[in-house]
């Protein structure tokens, strides 16, 4: 008998950069389809998934703002890369057999639901999964920031980070090789040590509706199942 999933509803937080596979910007498709196939197992594992994607593989408002667009305007432009990697998950889950709504926090009735919280929560009792994109809706606030929000309004048991590496290190693992990797780390440490985790706004917004962060590596096939077991290899940040 299968092992029941430590927690009954998730928020998973990809970076648009997940998406990008080998490639130097936008959507590999087989890529893709692989995140599908650790999400669809998730859900089939009996947790209620909802996602955030960011859209840095497609535009990034920050430097979009360097380069001479204004902050708001660019912004706005990376919520919109947010909806086409909505988009494009939402189609290699339902490929895989998974259906999947995406919510939009800017209106596209073309193209998904507008964001409405109770409807959300419907979708994932009825064992769909729930993809939320644009953000909040509003310029200066990072997906990782959407991120807690939405984990807070779902009720969610936890928010899973998926990273380019298996933790929390002390520093990047890629460029310092005795960079120390954490098995748990408190909110006030991620904070106080200014580790790299997510803006300081979504872990204090976390740590507000004592909502785990479980920060793990997306590159490892069936990492999120195990991790939502309990048995995967990632970084838990919470109070103790």
């Amino acid at each position: 008998m299968a092992a029941a999933p430590k927690y009954r509803r998730v928020l998973l937080k990809l970076s648009g950069e997940a998406l990008m596979g080998s490639q130097q910007y936008g959507i590999d498709v087989s890529t893709v389809e692989r995140i599908a196939s650790d999400i669809k197992a998730a859900a089939e594992s009996g947790c209620q998934v909802c996602v955030v994607i960011g859209g840095g593989n497609i535009f990034r408002g920050l430097s979009g703002a360097a380069a001479g667009i204004d902050r708001a305007t660019a912004d706005y432009m990376g919520m919109l890369a947010t909806v086409m990697n909505a988009l494009a998950m939402q189609a290699a889950l339902e490929r895989a057999g998974l259906p999947t709504r995406v919510q939009s926090a800017i209106p596209m009735m073309s193209v998904s639901e507008p964001y409405i919280r109770r409807k959300a929560i419907r979708h994932m009792e009825k064992g769909r999964v729930v993809i939320f994109a644009a953000g909040t809706g509003n310029p200066f606030f990072t997906t990782d920031t959407a991120a807690a929000l939405r984990a807070a309004e779902m009720s969610c048991d936890a928010m899973l980070k998926a990273t380019q590496v298996d933790g929390v290190y002390s520093d990047d693992p890629k460029r310092v090789k005795n960079a120390e990797r954490y098995d748990f780390l408190t909110y006030h440490e991620v904070l106080s040590r200014d580790l790299k985790v997510m803006d300081a706004s979504a872990i204090s917004l976390s740590r507000e509706n004592a909502i785990p962060i479980v920060v793990f590596s997306i590159h490892e096939k069936g990492n999120l199942a195990a991790v939502l077991k309990g048995e995967g290899r990632c970084t838990v940040i919470a109070d103790r």
